[in-house]
Protein backbone atom coordinates (compact mmCIF):
# COMPACT_ATOMS: atom_id res chain seq x y z
CA UNK A 1 0.00 0.00 0.00
CA UNK A 2 1.46 3.35 -1.07
CA UNK A 3 1.58 6.05 1.60
CA UNK A 4 1.15 9.71 0.81
CA UNK A 5 4.04 11.75 2.40
CA UNK A 6 1.89 14.89 2.20
CA UNK A 7 -0.55 13.28 4.61
CA UNK A 8 2.11 13.14 7.34
CA UNK A 9 2.99 16.78 6.72
CA UNK A 10 -0.67 17.81 7.06
CA UNK A 11 -1.05 15.72 10.24
CA UNK A 12 2.09 17.25 11.75
CA UNK A 13 0.94 20.78 10.93
CA UNK A 14 -2.50 20.07 12.41
CA UNK A 15 -0.96 18.74 15.65
CA UNK A 16 1.40 21.73 15.87
CA UNK A 17 -1.45 24.20 15.28
CA UNK A 18 -3.64 22.48 17.89
CA UNK A 19 -0.78 22.57 20.44
CA UNK A 20 -0.19 26.29 19.82
CA UNK A 21 -3.89 27.08 20.24
CA UNK A 22 -4.10 25.00 23.43
CA UNK A 23 -1.05 26.69 25.00
CA UNK A 24 -2.32 30.12 23.98
CA UNK A 25 -5.73 29.52 25.58
CA UNK A 26 -4.21 27.85 28.63
CA UNK A 27 -2.05 30.92 29.27
CA UNK A 28 -4.58 33.61 28.40
CA UNK A 29 -7.90 32.35 29.76
CA UNK A 30 -8.65 33.33 33.37
CA UNK A 31 -8.87 30.65 36.02
CA UNK A 32 -9.83 30.65 39.69
CA UNK A 33 -8.08 29.16 42.69
CA UNK A 34 -9.19 29.06 46.30
CA UNK A 35 -6.25 30.09 48.50
CA UNK A 36 -5.27 31.80 51.73
CA UNK A 37 -3.18 34.98 51.43
CA UNK A 38 -0.10 34.95 53.67
CA UNK A 39 1.87 37.97 52.49
CA UNK A 40 1.94 40.91 50.08
CA UNK A 41 5.04 42.88 49.15
CA UNK A 42 7.00 44.70 46.45
CA UNK A 43 10.30 43.38 45.11
CA UNK A 44 12.88 44.54 42.59
CA UNK A 45 12.71 41.83 39.94
CA UNK A 46 15.18 41.14 37.15
CA UNK A 47 13.41 41.28 33.79
CA UNK A 48 15.34 39.63 30.97
CA UNK A 49 14.60 36.62 28.80
CA UNK A 50 11.29 36.18 30.65
CA UNK A 51 10.04 39.69 29.77
CA UNK A 52 7.31 38.24 27.53
CA UNK A 53 5.59 36.97 30.70
CA UNK A 54 5.51 40.41 32.36
CA UNK A 55 3.52 43.56 31.68
CA UNK A 56 4.48 45.61 28.64
CA UNK A 57 6.06 49.05 29.11
CA UNK A 58 2.90 50.86 27.92
CA UNK A 59 1.12 49.92 31.17
CA UNK A 60 3.24 52.39 33.11
CA UNK A 61 5.87 49.99 34.43
CA UNK A 62 9.34 51.45 34.97
CA UNK A 63 12.65 49.60 34.89
CA UNK A 64 15.96 50.87 36.23
CA UNK A 65 19.27 50.85 34.37
CA UNK A 66 19.94 47.28 35.55
CA UNK A 67 16.76 45.96 33.93
CA UNK A 68 14.99 45.58 37.28
CA UNK A 69 11.34 46.36 37.86
CA UNK A 70 9.43 47.03 41.08
CA UNK A 71 6.77 44.29 40.98
CA UNK A 72 3.97 43.61 43.46
CA UNK A 73 3.62 40.01 44.66
CA UNK A 74 0.97 38.07 46.57
CA UNK A 75 2.00 34.96 48.51
CA UNK A 76 -0.72 32.38 49.08
CA UNK A 77 -1.27 28.85 50.36
CA UNK A 78 -3.65 26.35 48.76
CA UNK A 79 -6.01 24.17 50.81
CA UNK A 80 -3.59 21.24 50.33
CA UNK A 81 -0.81 23.26 52.00
CA UNK A 82 1.21 24.03 48.86
CA UNK A 83 2.35 27.61 48.36
CA UNK A 84 1.47 29.61 45.24
CA UNK A 85 2.80 33.06 44.30
CA UNK A 86 1.06 35.63 42.11
CA UNK A 87 2.39 38.84 40.63
CA UNK A 88 0.11 41.88 40.55
CA UNK A 89 0.63 44.04 37.45
CA UNK A 90 -1.64 46.13 35.26
CA UNK A 91 -2.43 44.62 31.86
CA UNK A 92 -3.26 47.75 29.87
CA UNK A 93 -5.61 47.93 26.90
CA UNK A 94 -3.87 45.64 24.43
CA UNK A 95 -3.19 42.07 25.56
CA UNK A 96 -4.40 40.15 27.46
CA UNK A 97 -7.75 41.95 27.22
CA UNK A 98 -8.49 42.20 30.95
CA UNK A 99 -8.15 46.03 31.00
CA UNK A 100 -6.65 45.92 34.48
CA UNK A 101 -5.43 49.26 35.83
CA UNK A 102 -6.17 48.76 39.53
CA UNK A 103 -3.14 46.74 40.69
CA UNK A 104 -2.61 49.15 43.62
CA UNK A 105 -6.22 48.67 44.78
CA UNK A 106 -5.92 44.91 44.38
CA UNK A 107 -2.72 44.99 46.44
CA UNK A 108 -4.50 46.83 49.23
CA UNK A 109 -7.38 44.36 49.13
CA UNK A 110 -4.99 41.40 49.25
CA UNK A 111 -3.14 42.94 52.19
CA UNK A 112 -6.40 43.40 54.07
CA UNK A 113 -7.30 39.74 53.48
CA UNK A 114 -4.07 38.26 54.85
CA UNK A 115 -4.58 35.57 57.45
CA UNK A 116 -2.84 32.82 59.42
CA UNK A 117 -3.42 29.09 59.52
CA UNK A 118 -5.00 29.47 62.99
CA UNK A 119 -7.58 31.99 61.72
CA UNK A 120 -7.77 31.45 57.96
CA UNK A 121 -9.56 33.70 55.49
CA UNK A 122 -10.14 31.88 52.22
CA UNK A 123 -10.37 33.80 48.96
CA UNK A 124 -10.84 33.01 45.29
CA UNK A 125 -8.09 34.54 43.14
CA UNK A 126 -8.83 35.00 39.45
CA UNK A 127 -5.65 35.11 37.40
CA UNK A 128 -4.09 34.20 34.08
CA UNK A 129 -0.67 32.89 33.13
CA UNK A 130 1.68 30.17 34.33
CA UNK A 131 3.91 29.60 37.33
CA UNK A 132 7.35 28.55 36.06
CA UNK A 133 9.75 28.64 39.00
CA UNK A 134 13.03 28.21 37.10
CA UNK A 135 12.13 31.14 34.80
CA UNK A 136 10.78 33.34 37.63
CA UNK A 137 7.40 33.47 35.87
CA UNK A 138 4.26 34.13 37.89
CA UNK A 139 0.54 34.22 37.03
CA UNK A 140 -0.97 37.70 37.18
CA UNK A 141 -3.79 38.16 39.69
CA UNK A 142 -6.69 40.20 38.33
CA UNK A 143 -9.42 39.74 40.96
CA UNK A 144 -9.78 38.61 44.58
CA UNK A 145 -13.04 37.61 46.20
CA UNK A 146 -13.63 36.18 49.71
CA UNK A 147 -15.26 32.72 49.82
CA UNK A 148 -16.85 30.64 52.56
CA UNK A 149 -14.10 28.05 52.92
CA UNK A 150 -11.30 25.98 51.35
CA UNK A 151 -13.79 23.80 49.47
CA UNK A 152 -15.37 26.71 47.59
CA UNK A 153 -15.16 26.40 43.81
CA UNK A 154 -16.67 29.50 42.17
CA UNK A 155 -17.84 29.08 38.58
CA UNK A 156 -15.29 30.38 36.10
CA UNK A 157 -17.79 32.26 33.93
CA UNK A 158 -15.15 34.26 32.10
CA UNK A 159 -13.35 31.24 30.68
CA UNK A 160 -16.59 29.39 29.90
CA UNK A 161 -18.16 32.32 28.03
CA UNK A 162 -14.93 32.91 26.09
CA UNK A 163 -14.75 29.26 25.03
CA UNK A 164 -18.39 29.30 23.92
CA UNK A 165 -17.78 32.42 21.81
CA UNK A 166 -14.62 30.95 20.29
CA UNK A 167 -16.44 27.70 19.54
CA UNK A 168 -19.25 29.61 17.81
CA UNK A 169 -16.72 31.62 15.77
CA UNK A 170 -14.85 28.46 14.73
CA UNK A 171 -18.13 26.81 13.71
CA UNK A 172 -19.07 29.91 11.68
CA UNK A 173 -15.65 29.97 9.98
CA UNK A 174 -15.93 26.25 9.23
CA UNK A 175 -19.38 26.74 7.66
CA UNK A 176 -18.18 29.70 5.59
CA UNK A 177 -15.15 27.71 4.39
CA UNK A 178 -17.33 24.75 3.38
CA UNK A 179 -19.69 27.01 1.44
CA UNK A 180 -16.76 28.79 -0.23
CA UNK A 181 -15.24 25.45 -1.19
CA UNK A 182 -18.52 24.07 -2.55
CA UNK A 183 -19.51 27.23 -4.42
CA UNK A 184 -16.12 28.47 -5.62
CA UNK A 185 -13.22 26.06 -5.25
CA UNK A 186 -14.97 22.87 -6.34
CA UNK A 187 -16.50 24.40 -9.54
CA UNK A 188 -13.14 26.03 -10.32
CA UNK A 189 -11.36 22.70 -9.87
CA UNK A 190 -13.90 20.98 -12.12
CA UNK A 191 -13.44 23.73 -14.72
CA UNK A 192 -9.68 23.25 -14.65
CA UNK A 193 -10.08 19.48 -15.01
CA UNK A 194 -12.47 19.95 -17.92
CA UNK A 195 -10.06 22.43 -19.53
CA UNK A 196 -7.21 19.95 -19.24
CA UNK A 197 -9.46 17.23 -20.70
CA UNK A 198 -10.31 19.48 -23.66
CA UNK A 199 -6.65 20.29 -24.18
CA UNK A 200 -5.85 16.58 -24.07
CA UNK A 201 -8.58 15.81 -26.59
CA UNK A 202 -7.38 18.58 -28.92
CA UNK A 203 -3.82 17.34 -28.59
CA UNK A 204 -4.86 13.79 -29.45
CA UNK A 205 -6.87 15.00 -32.42
CA UNK A 206 -3.96 17.13 -33.65
CA UNK A 207 -1.63 14.19 -33.26
CA UNK A 208 -4.01 12.00 -35.26
CA UNK A 209 -4.23 14.58 -38.08
CA UNK A 210 -0.46 14.99 -38.10
CA UNK A 211 0.00 11.24 -38.20
CA UNK A 212 -2.41 10.90 -41.12
CA UNK A 213 -0.73 13.76 -42.97
CA UNK A 214 2.68 12.22 -42.40
CA UNK A 215 1.50 8.82 -43.56
CA UNK A 216 -0.13 10.35 -46.61
CA UNK A 217 3.00 12.30 -47.41
CA UNK A 218 5.18 9.21 -47.35
CA UNK A 219 2.55 7.31 -49.25
CA UNK A 220 2.76 9.80 -52.06
CA UNK A 221 6.54 9.56 -52.11
CA UNK A 222 6.40 5.79 -52.18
Amino acid sequence: MRRDPLRYVKTGLAIFFAAVVFLFLDYTLPYKQTVRITNTYNRLTDIGANSIFYASPDTGTVENSKGQRDVRFIDTVRPNGKVYVYRNEDTGWIWPPFFKYDSSNLHSQATDLKSTSDAPKWVSVTSYGWRIAWLSVYPNAIKIKPVDGPDARPTNWGAQITLVILGALLFLIWRMWNQFRERTLSPAARSVDEAFDRVGDDARQAKGRLSRWWSGLWGKRG
